[in-house]
Order: structure tokens, then C-alpha cells, then sequence
């Protein structure tokens, strides 16, 4: 357990936090990014291939580039940052605690990259707007990042966005590219679910989360906000609208990197209210000494299962509409199967009408069954604290 400190203002309360010994990234990572990562863990020789790989990748290009002209975080310097990740990384339980920089840039934002070994960047922009909870968060968030190893696909979807740029006069080659790339931001955009996770395990302050996302959102005028009408934004973007707008939201995200803030907030918002969340705080997690035995394939199962229920339960016009199509097919197939069991049955026992009520309790099943179912560049940084 840690002891927080008070702040420099001094109106932040002195607490204790949980720590989380041995603890899996399998606990707090998003299903569709836990889907990904296991899968990509348990290929032989992934990552013989990713350090065959990182002598054609930036990754030494960028180190020296923090190191040369940003402030490398330490007792030294930005002491208070130092403890932070440090307590993090305590918390967490990753054992090396990677080095971090601050770089001069006021736009608020943040990344953990590397191939080898993780690096942490956040810019002045963020450390001077967010406070030492808030903040807390994001360092929790950034170690999140290195210890799911979400770094190196990072770095990997860093260095094609910018090989995108430089192949654009070769049509094909330009879009296998970005295929990929548009691929990967799909992913990294769960992935960003997961860190916001982690950082509230370590924060463990959920109106600390909320209001840097906030921040983030809207700049330094917490006076001027409210947590509440924050996440109702959320609400309202996800309903609002017709089909039009369910299609402009899928573009507007297609070439982030990172879901949309309001998104984010209500996303961890939700999971702060989960069974599993609180399972997580009472020492009921998965240990990463078991992960080599995680299934591949319930894994993917889960990650399915999640798409299927975001679709059920989702307020979108357009997943609604996919939703009660999916669930339509399934209760089409449910009559379909029970009229031809009927029929079939019927011919074969020579007793329609027990066999037609049987046929019809089984449609009845089956429907109900299907339907529920159905319904079922380069350079520093692009990521947001």
C-alpha cells in the first residue's frame, strides 16, 4: 500500500491505495484489446520478429531525441512526477520502472513507446493543467500502457502512419497501409479503455479520472464544468442523431487514435460501477504467472461477446438498427426452423396436431433463442493523456 501525499495546495487529503501484487493486464484490459494482445502473445516467435524489426523503426531515433531536448523525470527533476511513477509502477507491480520525460509543448498529451524497453512522454501542456490526482492517473495510465506492452504496437503504428505518408504516390501500396494502420487504431482505440482503467487502479480516485478527461476535453476551468453534464454529452452523442449522424460519428473516429473524450469518461464511469472493478480492489484478479494458459479462443469469445451486447444495449440509431435486424434474422430463422420441423415431423409421425403444437413450442424456443443471439507523425506524440 502507498501513502498519498498532500499536494502543494494542500487541500488533498493524505490516503492509503491498494496495491495490486503480480497483478495481469488481462484484468483491466478491454475485451476487443485482450482479444488482440493474447492472440498475439501466443504466436511463436512474435517477438523474435518485433526486435528483428525495431532496427528499421525510429524507436532509437526517438530516445535520443527526448533525451537531447526534453527533461528526463527524476529525484532531480520533476521529483514529484518521479514519485508518481514510482507508485505507479509500485502499485501496478511492474518491476522496472521505465524511464519518463517532460517535453515543451502546450498541447496536453502523452504516449508510452518503445519496442525494447517502454518510454513515458507527457507534455508541459498536461503537467501544468491537470493536478497532482489528476495527474496521477495519467502516469497510471501511461504505465497501463507498458505493462499490457501496448508500446510496441504503438511505436509499430507510429512508424506506418508516417511510411504511409511516404509511399502515397504508390496507390496500392499506400492503401495495404493503411489498411493496416486504419486496423491498428481500431485496436489502439480499445487499448486506451484499458490505460484509463489502470490509471484509476492506480489513482483509485474515480472523480480524479473524470475530471482530467474533462480537462482535457475543455481546459483548465474546472470552475466552469461539471462531471454530471460532462458525461451527459456522452449520453447525448451516443443517441442523438439519425443514421446520418451514426455514420459521420464513424468517420470522424476512423483516423483517431484515441476514442473521444465524453466516450472515454462514460466508458470508465461504467466500469468503476462493475462487478469486476470491484472484484480488482478486493484481491480477486487474475496473476500474470497464469497467462501463458490463457485460451486464445475465450478469449475472442469474449471480445465477440462484448460487441454483441454494445450492439444490444447500445442508444445508436445505426447500431440499433443492426441490432434489431441481427435479432429480426434470428427470429426469421427461428419460424423458418420450427414451420420445417413441423412440417417434416408431422409427415413423418403421420400426427399433425401433436405435432404441430410440439413444432410451434419449439419456434416459440428457438426464436427467442436466435434472437438473442442476433442482437447480439512520427515525432512526439498523438496520444492523449
Amino acid at each position: 500500500m502507498t501513502e498519498k501525499t498532500d499536494n502543494d495546495q494542500g487541500n488533498v487529503p493524505s490516503r492509503q491505495r491498494k496495491r495490486f501484487a503480480g497483478i495481469s493486464s488481462r484484468a483491466y484490459e478491454h475485451p476487443a484489446d485482450r482479444s488482440a494482445l493474447v492472440a498475439l502473445r501466443k504466436l511463436t516467435g512474435f517477438d523474435t520478429v518485433f526486435k528483428a524489426l525495431s532496427g528499421l523503426l525510429p524507436e532509437r531515433s526517438l530516445r535520443l531525441l527526448f533525451l537531447s531536448d526534453s527533461v528526463r523525470v527524476s529525484d532531480a527533476q520533476f521529483s514529484h512526477l518521479n514519485d508518481m511513477l514510482r507508485d505507479a509502477c509500485y502499485i501496478l507491480d511492474l518491476e522496472k520502472v521505465p524511464p519518463m520525460y517532460v517535453t515543451q509543448d502546450p498541447k496536453p498529451n502523452a504516449m508510452c513507446i518503445g519496442l525494447d524497453e517502454p518510454i513515458i512522454v507527457v507534455t508541459t501542456g498536461l503537467v501544468e493543467l491537470l493536478d497532482e490526482e489528476e495527474m496521477r492517473a495519467v502516469v497510471g495510465h501511461e504505465v497501463g500502457h507498458a505493462l499490457s506492452g501496448h508500446s510496441v504496437y504503438r511505436t509499430i503504428l507510429l512508424f506506418l502512419t508516417t511510411l504511409a505518408v511516404k509511399v502515397a504516390w504508390i496507390p496500392l501500396g499506400n492503401m495495404a497501409i493503411m489498411a493496416i494502420v486504419t486496423a491498428l487504431r481500431e485496436w489502439f482505440r480499445k487499448s486506451e479503455l484499458s490505460a484509463d482503467r489502470a490509471g484509476l487502479l492506480a489513482g483509485q480516485d474515480i472523480q480524479a479520472s473524470m475530471r482530467g478527461l474533462m480537462k482535457i476535453a475543455g481546459g483548465n476551468h474546472l470552475h466552469e464544468m461539471n462531471v454530471d453534464a460532462f458525461l451527459a454529452q456522452a449520453d447525448e452523442y451516443e443517441k442523438g442523431g439519425d443514421l446520418r449522424d451514426s455514420v459521420l460519428k464513424i468517420l470522424n473516429v476512423l483516423p483517431r487514435t484515441h476514442p473521444f473524450t465524453t466516450v472515454r469518461a462514460a466508458e470508465l464511469k461504467k466500469w468503476s460501477e462493475t462487478r469486476d472493478y470491484q472484484r480488482i480492489m478486493d484481491g480477486h484478479y487474475p496473476r500474470r504467472s497464469e497467462d501463458k494458459d490463457t485460451s486464445v479462443t475465450d478469449s475472442f469469445r469474449q471480445s465477440a461477446g462484448h460487441y454483441a451486447e454494445s450492439v444490444r444495449t447500445s442508444k445508436d440509431p445505426l447500431m440499433k438498427l443492426v441490432g434489431d435486424i441481427a435479432g429480426g434474422a434470428g427470429d426469421l430463422a427461428g419460424d423458418l426452423g420450427g414451420k420445417l420441423r413441423s412440417r417434416f415431423g408431422g409427415g413423418a409421425s403421420h400426427s399433425d396436431g401433436d405435432d404441430g403444437a410440439a413444432g410451434s413450442g419449439g419456434t416459440g424456443d428457438s426464436g427467442d433463442t436466435d434472437g438473442g443471439s442476433g442482437s447480439d507523425g512520427g515525432g512526439k506524440g498523438q496520444s492523449e493523456g
